[in-house]
């Protein structure tokens, strides 16, 4: 029967932890750089919403 190769699913994970660390200090950059923050993105959503007719 073969070993697991568990060094390779460490690196695996150790990897997908580092990638998703990145995704969230960008966003956390972007959010802060952004006049008015993450709020821009549900007025971008009420915008929609009042163009809507009714």
């Amino acid at each position: 029967m073969a070993k697991t190769n568990f060094q390779y699913e460490k690196r695996q994970r150790e990897l997908e932890k580092k990638k998703k660390a990145d995704e969230k200090a960008k966003r956390k950059l972007e959010a802060k750089n952004s006049p008015g923050g993450e709020e821009s993105e549900p007025a971008d959503e009420d915008d929609a919403e009042q163009a809507k007719p009714e």
